[in-house]
This record gives C-alpha cells, sequence and structure tokens, in this order.
C-alpha cells in the first residue's frame, strides 16, 4: 500500500476517514454503528454510508459522486495556479542561487519515498533547490504571507511587531536569528503563544505540517539508506504569494511578467521553516502510528466531530456533510445561532460552543436549553422559531429608510479572486471586477427591473477596468443619492481600490465610497447607526427583523425567498462561483457558446441587484 503525503494528511484526521475512503473506494459490506439526528443509536450496513456519497440524477439519470465533486472554481482557475509554481521556482533561484528543479507534471518532480511496516511513504517536492551551501526543500502554497507576517505582539501600550523578520525576501522567526534583540519589540511569552499557532494543523499551521510530513518522509529515506550525514545541510521552505505585492502591469506576447515591482517586492516570498518542520517531527511520527491503527482497524464507527473535521472550511474534510455531518439540519441547527463563537455556558459553569454540541446532543436550534440563552437575538431567533412568529422593529426600519438618500444606486459587482494579480496596480487574490450591475430607484419604489438598469461586463480577460469606471460615474452623481448594496462593504471596498488604480477618477469614486449604505442595515442591524439615532445599546444590537427561514443568515440567498417570489433556480449562472467559472473560460468558449454565457452572466448579476430592490420595497410594505 502506497500513502502520499495527502493521504498521510487526510487519513490521520480522525478515526473513521481512512476506513470511509476505503468503503467508497471498495464498496464493502460490514456492519457499523451510526447515530441519526435525534442522538438515537442504530445499527446500519456500510451501504447505507455509501448511498450517502453517491445520488442519482433526476435528469440524466447518472450516479453522482457527493464526496469527490469537481470544484469547477479550481478547475477553471488552475491556469493561474500553474503560474504560481512557475514563478515561484524561477524566483527560488534568484533567492537562493543554484539551482531548481521544479515542473508542472508532478511526476517530474522531485521524488522520495520509504517503506515502514509495509506500507511505502512516497512524496514529491515542488521544489528542489541545491546550491553550494547546500539543499532547500521548497513547498509551494498558493495562499499569501499576510496571515504568517500579521502574527504579532508587543508590549502594552506600545506598537506591535511581526514575530517575522524578513532579510533577502525569505522571512525568519526572529528567535532564531543571532542577536536580535526580541524582548525590545515584545514580551518572550507573547511571542511564544503567536509562535504555537504555526502548530495548529487545522489553522494556520496546515501548510507547515504539510511540509514538516515532506521532511518527515525525507529524512525516513535517508535514514533507510544508512546517508543520514547528508542531511547536515537541508533547509525547508513555504513559498507563498507576497500580499505586499503590486504588479507594474508589464506584458510580453500578452501574458504578464511579474518583475520585482516598485519597492523591490517579488511576487513569491519565502518563508524559513527548517527549525519549526524539525519541532514538528515528534507529531507527525505519531500521528504515523496512528495511521497504522487505522488502516489496520478500519473501523467506520462514528467518532466525535472536531476541529479536524473542518466545519465550514474550503479545506474541510469530503465525508463531513454526507457522512458525519449528517445529523445536522441543514436549517436551524443548534449551530445556527448568531454570532455565537463563544458559544454557551452551562449550569455547571463551562462553555459549550461549536461542534461540541452537536457531540453531546444538542442537534437542533430548540435542544440548546433556554436558560442558557443570554442574548436578546438568540432569544428573537428561538421564539420565530417556536410560535412560527416574525419579529419585526418597524420603527427602526422606519427611521433606518428615512436615512436613505435619492437616487439609491443599486449596485452589484462580479469579481475574479485571482491568485496571481492580472493588471496593472493588481496584488494577489485581488478581487478584481469584471461585471457590475446597477439598478437606479430615482424615488422611493419607483425603479424599472429593465429600463432603470445597466449592465458592464467584460468581454475579454483584456484590462477593461477603466471603462468599467466610466460607466459607472456615467449613471452614478458622485454628488447625491446613496451607493446602496447587500454587504456594501464589498463594493466600497472595490471602488476604494479603483480610485487607487486609477487616481485621475479618485476623488469621484471616493465621493461614491462615502455614500454607502447596507441592505442588511435594515434588515439585521447597525448598532452605531441606531445608537447616533437614539436608541439604547441593546435595542440597537437587536435585529430589525427575522423569520425562521433565515436560519441565522442574513446572506441575500436567504432573505430574497423571505421578501419576494424572486428565485435563481432557472438561472444558467446561478451564484458568484459560477459566474467566475464562466468568465475564466471564456477563452475556452465556442462563438456561440461565449454569446450564451455572456448573456446568462449579465441575467445573473442584474438579478442581484433586482433583488435588493425588491426586499428595499418589502421593507416599506411591511412599515407602513
Amino acid at each position: 500500500m502506497a500513502i502520499t503525503k495527502t493521504n498521510f494528511i487526510n487519513y490521520t484526521r480522525c478515526p473513521r476517514y481512512a476506513s470511509l475512503e476505503e468503503i467508497k473506494k471498495d464498496r464493502l459490506e460490514a456492519d457499523i454503528s451510526y447515530s441519526d439526528y435525534k442522538n438515537e443509536e442504530y445499527e446500519n450496513k456500510v451501504q447505507e454510508i455509501v448511498d450517502s456519497m453517491y445520488e442519482t440524477n433526476e435528469e440524466s439519470g447518472e450516479e453522482v459522486d457527493l464526496v469527490n465533486i469537481v470544484d469547477r472554481q479550481l478547475e477553471a482557475m488552475l491556469d493561474y495556479y500553474k503560474i504560481v509554481e512557475q514563478v515561484a521556482g524561477q524566483i527560488s533561484e534568484k533567492t537562493f542561487g543554484g539551482k531548481s528543479i521544479y515542473a508542472e507534471n508532478t511526476k517530474d518532480q522531485e521524488c522520495f519515498d520509504f517503506s515502514y511496516h509495509g506500507i511505502k511513504y512516497i512524496c514529491y517536492v515542488d521544489i528542489y533547490n541545491e546550491n553550494d551551501n547546500g539543499i532547500n526543500i521548497i513547498e509551494v502554497k498558493s495562499t499569501t504571507s499576510k496571515k504568517y507576517i500579521e502574527l504579532m505582539a508587543g508590549h502594552k501600550k506600545c506598537p506591535k511587531y511581526s514575530i517575522w523578520e524578513k532579510i533577502n525576501n525569505v522571512y525568519y522567526l526572529k528567535d532564531e536569528l543571532a542577536n536580535y534583540d526580541l524582548e525590545k519589540e515584545m514580551p518572550l511569552e507573547e511571542y511564544e503563544k503567536k509562535k504555537e499557532k504555526l502548530f495548529d494543523r487545522y489553522d494556520l499551521g496546515k501548510y507547515v505540517y504539510d511540509l514538516a510530513i515532506q521532511r518527515y518522509f525525507i529524512e525516513h529515506e535517508y535514514e533507510s539508506t544508512n546517508t543520514l550525514d547528508k542531511l547536515a545541510n537541508f533547509h525547508y521552505y513555504l513559498a507563498v504569494l507576497n500580499s505586499e505585492y503590486i504588479f507594474d502591469g508589464t506584458y510580453v506576447d500578452n501574458k504578464p511578467v511579474y518583475n520585482p515591482d516598485s519597492n523591490g517586492n517579488e511576487l513569491i516570498t519565502f518563508f524559513d521553516m527548517t527549525k519549526i518542520t524539525q519541532e514538528y517531527q515528534k507529531y507527525v511520527d505519531k500521528d504515523r502510528t496512528l495511521l497504522e491503527q487505522y488502516l489496520t482497524n478500519l473501523d467506520a464507527s462514528p467518532c466525535p466531530l472536531g476541529k479536524y473535521c473542518g466545519y465550514k472550511k474550503q479545506s474541510g474534510c469530503k465525508f463531513f456533510k454526507p457522512v458525519c455531518g449528517k445529523m445536522i439540519p441543514p436549517k436551524n441547527s443548534s449551530l445556527s445561532y448568531v454570532h455565537n463563537s463563544h458559544g454557551f455556558v452551562k449550569d455547571d459553569g463551562t462553555r459549550i460552543k461549536g461542534l461540541e454540541l452537536i457531540n453531546e446532543g444538542y442537534i437542533n436550534l430548540m435542544d440548546v436549553p433556554e436558560e442558557w440563552i443570554t442574548k436578546k437575538n438568540h432569544h428573537v431567533q428561538r421564539d420565530a422559531y417556536m410560535f412560527n412568529h416574525v419579529y419585526v422593529d418597524k420603527e427602526k426600519i422606519s427611521l433606518g429608510l428615512k436615512q436613505l438618500k435619492y437616487p439609491i444606486y443599486h449596485l452589484d459587482f462580479e469579481t475574479m479572486p485571482c491568485p496571481v494579480p492580472r493588471f496593472r496596480g493588481e496584488w494577489p487574490y485581488i478581487q478584481s471586477p469584471f461585471e457590475f450591475s446597477l439598478h437606479i430607484e430615482r424615488t422611493p419604489g419607483v425603479c424599472d427591473k429593465d429600463k432603470d438598469n445597466i449592465v458592464f461586463l467584460a468581454k475579454t480577460h483584456n484590462d477593461e477596468r477603466e471603462d468599467m469606471i466610466k460607466l459607472m460615474l456615467k449613471y452614478m452623481d458622485p454628488n447625491v443619492g446613496t451607493l446602496f448594496a447587500q454587504n456594501v462593504s464589498f463594493e466600497k471596498n472595490r471602488i476604494k481600490e479603483l480610485a487607487t488604480m486609477f487616481p485621475e477618477y479618485r476623488e469621484d469614486l471616493m465621493k461614491l465610497y462615502d455614500r454607502g449604505f447596507d441592505l442588511l442595515w435594515l434588515v439585521n442591524t447597525n448598532s452605531k447607526m441606531y445608537m447616533d439615532l437614539g436608541y439604547d445599546e441593546e435595542r440597537a444590537k437587536t435585529f430589525n427583523f427575522y423569520d425562521k427561514r433565515l436560519s441565522g443568515s442574513f446572506s441575500i440567498k436567504k432573505t430574497l425567498p423571505v421578501f419576494s417570489d424572486l428565485s435563481y433556480d432557472n438561472l444558467v449562472v446561478k451564484n458568484g462561483t459560477e459566474a467566475i467559472v464562466e468568465y475564466a473560460n471564456y477563452y475556452k468558449m465556442s462563438k456561440e457558446e461565449y454569446a450564451l454565457k455572456y448573456q446568462a452572466l449579465i441575467t445573473y448579476c442584474k438579478q442581484d441587484t433586482w433583488a435588493m430592490v425588491e426586499i428595499l420595497n418589502a421593507l416599506r410594505g411591511l412599515v407602513k
């Protein structure tokens, strides 16, 4: 049996993963115990688990794998991720010197393996750099440096400093630098607390753990060949996108050239993880022992849910939704209480939160004991659910509506979160706008879906941002009215970024920025605004509106069905992810498909702003 690095990471998540993977792979038949959402134990055959991983498409009749669903967004962005790896290889030679081995195809990369207890462990190295000082093992990750740099600490009432120091495009932990006066910047205790976050394999430390597994495999290969002495000059690095890099817009043959920016920043920067991956080895070794136990036992019995499930994270376990977390209802579960990251205080004074609630049998919203509920909004949620009651604070909504200035510009951007910057002035993972829809409501309730709508959609992957700005400013008067959106901070941030990159339009764009108003301030609340309008703190913080159908979420996809019959179900493009996919795939389309998808993108974005018009009208009707 061969275990790759990815297998190692997944199989050691929990005692159950390896057996579920084998069940899915082989469709074995065996008896296991399983707990339903009522926390009642009963026996099921493995086939029931298998069935939960597959369903039949009603239209085609084909079986759909619910576990290994193709990530269309990742697939559409794959070419950009390949650029990251290619540029990382090039910059590694500039940074470290010597010669780097890197390749687009995994099979052409440097490979290490060893065998233990009948299992072959194997890994491929993204970049194998050899220079006069030794060998550098470099793992490329399409994340940014920001999350690491922002591990900061400082003395009380003093500035905070990062725990990293950058030297020649490489970040080093400050306690590893000779003669560095660390205590001048921060207490050692605070430094260690921040550094400890790098050891959380399910959060900030997940890529460090990944690299540590590589190191484990590499060192055990050398150990198996009695050549451990060769490891003395091995160093281990993470290569990530530099969050401080600004693209200067240089293109050659229609392809971006990522030269150092005006501040000398490279697109890729490196973090020295040599010592920290050494500290990780004892944990990796324990996990390897557990992995062997899991593969030997292949016990598919349920185990407690936990951080390793990756609940609501993109990197979450693929078995969570279809199998392990299947007992969690999609609506109004105990996890639906808003702003509840700290959980509840139990009768004995201990705190319970997150998936601990599910483990202890508190599955549904009403399962949480009423005496644990201390927040007004949580009481509102319970009452709405228990009595099928819609909570409305008409006075607050009415006063909020009076803050709107006309015309109202209902605005929505569609953006491309590309790992590498595409246009001048952009940086890694900027939300680069390629489309907007605008509905203009000149007087309360007077707005035509078609006549009062303007849509801009880029026709190519070339830089069309200035044309976008010109069209916006043609129809949006910066001096009057209200910039209106659901989660308006997103639209405001895009406008602010455009103002920075196109200074000739900065004054007008920033006037629009200053006129932002969020639809959620009327539905949910804005405590500062309502306190400024004279409400006490508790009422200012309390929802303006709540319906049990919201299930703790105020996203437009949840609020729209409550206020309108408008639906996305019949659209060709139904959500933001699909919009990204279609735009990213322009160049792959036939002329006919392009025309169809181009119009579908216009229709989808137009629906987003019309949805806001309908919700706003519904709120007006609610408080009449």
